[in-house]
């Protein structure tokens, strides 16, 4: 209890200890005088004494009119030798003359006495102020028993009903004379005290404080009021202990006001409070819905029901016609075990207290629903609340709130606190289904922008994952890629854009489509990361990056990639990173490392060098590429997650999807993550001996004629004869033109893989160009045929020289 409720019982039992409850006319505290019957004083009490000053002895004998006098100032009666006096009146105001000469204002009253004897008469005598203020408690008490709206009821030691004022009879809806004797939780049954701390039962309340002495103060009972079958009441109760004068405890005093308005509007305000701390805690749609039920229920209503446009679950507006026509989907159902609400149209709850999913409901006209939303207010029909569902001008839906028997009804303050209510939540259903239709136009753009259909190689087997985030921020920027590149070898990209949502989807598809244009031109990993820093700088410098989307500045200068180029033919694997985690290689013993790749600056930074570093890869051989949300997470450092995928990788798992699986099982159980997460998991193959033929030849013009004979017979090995003119005329130009424009030893190469490739590698920097000659030209249509009979063609430079390639297909 606190320093203010200590003090009042301090209070209070300072108080009862000093209280007297006698009148001013009781003889045990009265001055009290006897007259025989010619008015002479023959009794003079200790109160007297006290009240006049006099001693016995010098009253006693002497007429009473001496001392008293009526209030006119004159004798009460006059005496005339031994005629007989007046009698003293039976009640009156009067005078007396203290000892000491004051003058005191008495009140008197006169008890006849019988029997024989001189004693005639007792008269009490009091002062008139503490009379009047005796009288005026009288009246205050009767005020308390017929007018007061204080219900007041006294109980016996065995909790029965004893006495109760007028207020509590209306209560209770009949007399005293009808409840008196019967038990407390009796004439309250279901009952129970609502306040923290305190026994829910009345006779447990009353014991207590029998038991102890102290009172309890302002506790809040809620039950029905005899009276009002039907209907919830709240009162105010106190309890106090009842003792006689000798101390002995008779019983227990009940004060009780009604305050189910005041209850009432505090309730209506703490809940909407609580609908301002638990409703939109997500930027989910169903799950706000699901919030406004709950806090609802039972708190205001027995039954809530929230149904919203099937274009709202969706992130969309409805029509601009409003909801009338539109489907209408149950996104939410909740009602209070409360009997009497069968009759109305919900879903039943599951276990964990959710509304089943969504289903669609349609209303027949003249039903509070329909005329809802065909006039766009509330509606209050009886027991049934609808209220329109609206934010920034659009209708989203609708919510209806049921009382059932017992619950009261809706008056124009629940109907306020309904619509109050109803307004809050709108603004989170809508602030949620923006951020579906953000979250939703997110993922289009990132699936769209992730490879759709990686094509199969003859490099690589592989197998890839990707979970986008859970978190409210929504998709980001990871993304992964296998490009096939000329010479059948293949390259590898895993990259990732710092942040969520459209932003980092569009920059992370802007990425990985420059990617996609860089790698077929056959630039070395390095390089091609040069070129991707200048291009996110450029993005930076003209503001097309939104700076303010993170703390510190650009998005994609948050971008992070690792690009690697591998060989199946000589086996080789070169690899790059800006700021990317370096990948995972497993040898086909099971032996896992991370190779020592110089990490790079992220992208966008500029200024900076980039490394390749070059790496011979034994056949099956895998190569795990991953971004950093699959090893490190909140409760999981970097170098735990690099440990754990060591231990899956170095599992003896034949399938890469199966593995893909384990890992993503492994390091992230329930395949749940804040960050985004792709996986690419690469098995490298070698291009078999058979199917790769190559040769030295002169730089003379007799080389166009040897590289014919040679490309003819290696064909008819492979018996690719259909494919030998136009073999002969490719090999014949790509040699001629390296003789005439180039320098040193030439190189002639044929792979037959799901392509035939053939390749011209010379010394020279120089690369040809495709041009249209003119009529007169006498040459410079050789590689305009070339390009006519080949799928694909182009220049591949190293640091010897270039190569020229081109590739066809097997088949007409």
């Amino acid at each position: 209890m606190d320093q203010a409720g200590e003090g009042a019982m301090s209070y209070a039992k300072k108080a009862t200890g000093e209280a007297d409850f006698r009148g001013p006319l009781d003889v045990t505290k009265a001055a009290t005088l006897v007259l025989d019957g010619r008015d002479t004083v023959v009794g003079w009490s200790p109160r007297a004494q006290e009240l006049l000053g006099y001693h016995p002895a010098e009253v006693v004998g002497k007429p009473i009119d001496t001392l008293l006098f009526s209030a006119e100032g004159t004798h009460t009666a006059e005496r005339a030798g031994d005629e007989p006096v007046a009698p003293f009146p039976e009640r009156g105001l009067c005078e007396a003359v203290h000892r000491d000469g004051h003058r005191l204002q008495l009140v008197t009253t006169v008890c006849r006495l019988s029997g024989t004897g001189a004693a005639d008469r007792v008269v009490v005598a009091a002062d008139r102020e503490r009379l009047r203020a005796w009288e005026t408690q009288l009246s205050m008490l009767h005020g308390l028993a017929t007018q007061s709206p204080v219900g007041l009821a006294i109980y016996d030691t065995d909790f029965r009903l004893v006495w109760c004022n007028a207020v509590s009879e209306m209560e209770l809806g009949r007399p005293l004379d009808d409840v008196q004797g019967q038990f407390a939780e009796a004439l309250y049954p279901g009952g129970e005290f609502v306040t923290p701390g305190y026994p829910q039962g009345l006779h447990e309340v009353m014991r207590q404080v029998l038991e102890t002495g102290e009172p309890f103060l302002d506790l809040h009972f809620r039950g029905e009021q005899p009276s009002d079958p039907g209907r919830e009441h709240v009162w105010s109760c106190s309890y106090y202990r009842l003792q006689d004068l000798d101390g002995q405890v008779f019983g227990v005093c009940e004060d009780a006001f009604d305050i189910s308005d005041r209850y009432e509007a505090q309730r209506q305000l703490s809940l909407l409070v609580e609908a301002g701390r638990r409703v939109g805690s997500t930027l989910d749609v169903v799950l706000t819905a699901d919030e406004l039920a709950e806090v609802a229920v039972p708190e205001f209503a027995t039954l809530v029901d929230v149904d919203l446009a099937a274009a709202v679950l969706d992130g969309e507006l409805p029509g601009a016609g409003g909801l009338v026509g539109t489907e209408l989907m149950r996104t939410s159902s909740r009602s209070a075990p409360t009997p009497g609400t069968a009759g109305h149209d919900r879903a039943p709850d599951d276990a964990a207290g959710r509304s089943r999913p969504a289903r669609r409901v349609e209303y027949p006209n003249g039903s509070p629903q329909h005329r809802c939303l065909a006039s766009g207010g509330l509606v209050l029909e009886d027991d049934t609340l609808v209220v329109p569902l609206r934010a920034g001008g659009s209708s989203l839906g609708l919510v209806t709130f049921v009382r059932g028997p017992g619950a009261g009804v809706f008056d124009s303050g629940a109907v306020a606190v309904a619509d109050e209510l109803v307004a809050r939540a709108a603004v989170s259903v809508d602030n949620a289904r923006r951020f579906t239709r953000e979250r939703a136009a997110a993922l289009t753009l990132q699936r769209q922008l992730m490879p759709q259909h990686l094509q199969p190689s003859s490099a690589v087997d592989f197998a890839h994952r990707y979970l986008p985030t859970d978190a409210l921020g929504g998709v980001g920027g990871d993304w992964f890629d296998v490009i096939p590149l000329s010479g059948t070898r293949v390259g590898l990209v895993v990259g990732d854009v710092v942040g969520h949502g459209l932003h980092a989807a569009a920059t992370m598809g802007r990425l990985r489509t420059t990617v996609r244009a860089l790698a077929p031109m056959d630039v070395p990993p390095d390089e091609l990361l040069m070129r991707l820093d200048d291009l996110v700088g450029q993005s930076a410098s003209d503001g097309s990056e939104r700076p303010d989307e993170l703390e510190g500045g650009d998005v994609a200068a948050g971008a992070t990639c690792l690009y690697a180029v591998y060989d199946p033919v000589s086996r080789h694997c070169t690899m790059a990173r800006a700021g990317h985690l370096p990948p995972a290689v497993v040898e086909p013993g099971g032996r896992v490392s991370f190779p020592h790749l110089p990490a790079g600056p992220p992208l966008g930074l500029g200024g900076l060098p980039f490394e390749s570093v070059d790496i011979e890869l034994p056949v099956g051989s895998l190569v795990a590429l991953f971004t950093d949300g699959l090893v490190e997470t909140r409760d999981r450092d970097i170098d735990k997650g690099l440990k754990a995928l060591e231990s899956v990788l170095s599992e003896d798992v034949r399938s890469l999807d199966e593995l893909c699986d384990r890992v993503i099982s492994e390091l992230l159980p329930g395949g749940t993550t804040t960050d985004d997460t792709a996986l690419l998991l690469v098995r490298t193959r070698e291009l078999d001996t058979s199917r790769v033929a190559a040769w030295d030849l002169p730089a003379e013009p007799v080389a166009a004629g040897r590289a014919r004979e040679l490309v003819a017979g290696q064909l008819g090995d492979w018996e690719l004869q259909q494919l030998v003119f136009s073999t002969e005329l490719i090999a014949s130009e790509l040699v001629t033109n390296a003789v005439k424009h180039a320098s040193g030893p030439l190189h002639l190469r044929l792979i037959h893989d799901r392509t035939l490739v053939c390749e011209v590698e010379d010394t020279g920097h120089t690369a040809p160009h495709l041009r249209h000659s003119a009529d007169d030209d006498e040459g410079g249509r050789g590689l305009f045929i070339v390009a006519q009979l080949v799928q694909r063609w182009g220049t591949r430079y190293s640091d010897s020289g270039k190569s020229i390639w081109t590739e066809q297909a097997l088949h007409a």
